[in-house]
């Protein structure tokens, strides 16, 4: 029979955004492996997807065998290479501070500086969040969205409003 919180629950474990394992569980996974577990043991301890546990097993062994400070430390460095890490310097923030003032895109600061366009509205907004106000030196100002309301389907039947 079919199990409305059953549902729910398989969807939010399908849904749950994949989360890198922590120190902790590595050296975990690693007590794991030693005691003879496979992994979808592992997986089941640790209450991750078992395709969680073969990424981590395959990018962060070593020449000999899965060793957890080793695989913290590849883990560390390819995070620190990638492209969501690079971090905006504060001389590159005040250029682009002085860009925009003169009412220049984020596209023609892109195609001058470093960093994307998507970057710098970004930078842009967090800017408004705060209070700031970056956001006016914008040609086009962000319209806000309206929620939309779900329609109910009515079957191709007309409803009358009442009161006409």
């Amino acid at each position: 029979m079919f199990s409305i919180q059953g549902f729910l629950t398989c969807k939010s474990k399908l849904l749950r955004n994949y989360k890198h394992p922590s120190q902790a569980e590595r050296y975990q996974i690693y007590a794991l492996m030693k005691a003879g577990h496979d992994q979808t043991q592992i997986a089941k301890v640790l209450d991750q997807s078992k395709s969680t546990i073969s990424r981590e097993l395959r990018r962060n062994r070593g020449s000999k065998a899965y060793r957890p400070k080793q695989a913290c430390e590849l883990a560390h460095s390819r995070s620190a290479l990638s492209r969501n890490a690079s971090t905006v310097t504060s001389l590159v923030r005040e250029h682009v501070r002085q860009l925009l003032q003169l009412q220049w895109s984020p596209e023609q600061i892109a195609s001058q500086l470093p960093l994307s366009h998507e970057t710098i509205y970004q930078h842009v907004y967090a800017d408004k969040a705060q209070g700031g106000s970056l956001w006016k030196n914008l040609r086009c100002q962000k319209q806000k969205r309206k929620r939309s309301i779900p329609v109910v389907e009515t079957g191709g039947a007309i409803s009358l409003i009442a009161g006409l």
